[in-house]
């Protein structure tokens, strides 16, 4: 794979989110690679398979089922291999509860699903643009949550 393709992932269980993020991706001059996945588990079967190729980037939806958002989100912090995975809550979801628990548990950065095909454009292109090493290091609560 070339370094110039960003490796993204979005687990979402919801067919028509996955269809507008994908067509978004493909609109974007951002050079990607997209893996959909259809609940957590299958997110969770692929990540901790040996033929996995680790993604830049992971948009998870916290209502999922099989295996939900904050389950995958827990699991995945917990394995030493995934600490630098940059993971986007990406949920229809804003309440209070769910955006401390995804704090709490190691998200990078929440993000409301946008209400509109435009808006989903700007936020998915501006989460992919930026610098994931220097935005976690400066993590804190008013930059997790993601508004636009």
């Amino acid at each position: 794979m070339s370094n110039n393709f960003l490796n993204v992932v979005l687990a979402d269980d919801d067919e028509d989110d996955r269809f507008l993020f994908k067509e978004a991706i493909k609109q974007l001059s951002i050079q990607t690679r997209l893996l959909l996945f259809n609940d957590g588990q299958e997110l969770m079967n692929y990540l901790f398979s040996d033929e996995s190729e680790r993604p830049n980037l992971l948009f998870l939806d916290l209502n999922m089922p099989v295996k939900d958002g904050m389950q995958c989100l827990r699991e995945i912090r917990q394995n030493e291999a995934f600490k630098d995975l940059a993971i986007a809550i990406y949920s229809t979801s804003s309440t209070e509860q769910d955006i401390e628990a995804t704090f709490i548990y190691g998200a990078n950065i929440y993000i409301n699903k946008p209400s509109s095909f435009a808006k989903l454009k700007e936020v998915i292109e501006k989460v992919l643009q930026v610098n994931w090493q220097y935005h976690t290091s400066n993590m804190n609560r008013n930059t997790f949550l993601f508004r636009f």
